[in-house]
């Protein structure tokens, strides 16, 4: 589990993608804001890994703070990364569709939202970056529909968890038994949460999503929005579904 920590719309924020390797892979779940390489490359450093040894980058949705840095990645990769998202999700990372939740009526809000003290030469740069968010080509489609594990990383399963986004998927690491959750939980002052319902496309398929939890045996989650979590899982899961 990566940290990475910035001011983001005035105030500081702290993400918490995750980063795997195998003898074969390196692979990155989700990238934070736009214009954060930087700090992807610090975090990585401090764990003994360079962005040159990554192979693979997993999206597990569309929201800005998930495919933030995706373009930069590639760009600055010496090799071809290979992008991997569900079905659903793909136009909307590639740009083809905009992201499900930024309307003109978000932008304004989120603008507003700001803290006074921010510059307008900021507001305005923060305006052009929702209107215009980042976009990049999907390489392979995850989830189900075309099979539950990444190819040369057998032991990562991945899970259809929709409810934030039609689309959201979440992974389960055998060996550590850990779940990554992206954004299916968020972790709050040491409970396991659905993010807030005005940030979810569907409450109930969010709550539903986590249903299958049950049949894995997990010692620990990672929240994109939270950090990690260790203690009985399955009872917080349990009071979170009801």
């Amino acid at each position: 589990m990566l940290e990475i920590t910035a001011i983001v719309m005035g105030r500081q924020d702290t993400l918490h993608p995750t980063f795997l390797w195998n003898e074969s892979k390196a692979v990155l779940i989700d990238t934070c804001y736009p214009g954060q390489l930087p700090l992807i490359e610090q975090a990585l450093k401090e764990h003994g890994f360079s962005l040159q040894q990554l192979t693979d980058i997993i999206i597990t949705h569309q929201d800005i703070d998930h495919i933030g840095s995706l373009p930069s990645l590639i760009q600055t990769s010496p090799s071809t990364l290979g992008v991997w998202a569900s079905r659903m999700e793909q136009p909307y990372i590639q740009g083809e569709r905009m992201l499900i939740k930024i309307s003109q009526d978000a932008i304004d809000q989120a603008v507003r939202s700001l803290p006074p003290e921010v510059p307008e030469e900021k507001r305005q740069a923060f305006r052009h970056a929702l209107e215009h968010p980042p976009k990049a080509n999907v390489t392979q489609l995850i989830g189900y529909e075309d099979g539950d594990r990444l190819p040369s990383f057998d032991d990562l399963i991945i899970l259809d968890t929709p409810g934030h986004t039609p689309g959201h998927i979440s992974l389960y690491h055998q060996p550590s038994r850990t779940f990554i959750a992206g954004d299916a939980l968020i972790l709050h002052e040491g409970v396991l949460r659905i993010a807030d319902s005005r940030l979810n496309v569907d409450n109930e398929a969010a709550l539903r999503s986590l249903v299958q939890l049950s049949a894995y045996p997990i010692d620990q989650i990672i929240s994109y929005h939270g950090g990690q979590f260790r203690g009985d899982v399955q009872a917080q899961l349990q009071a979170l579904i009801g």
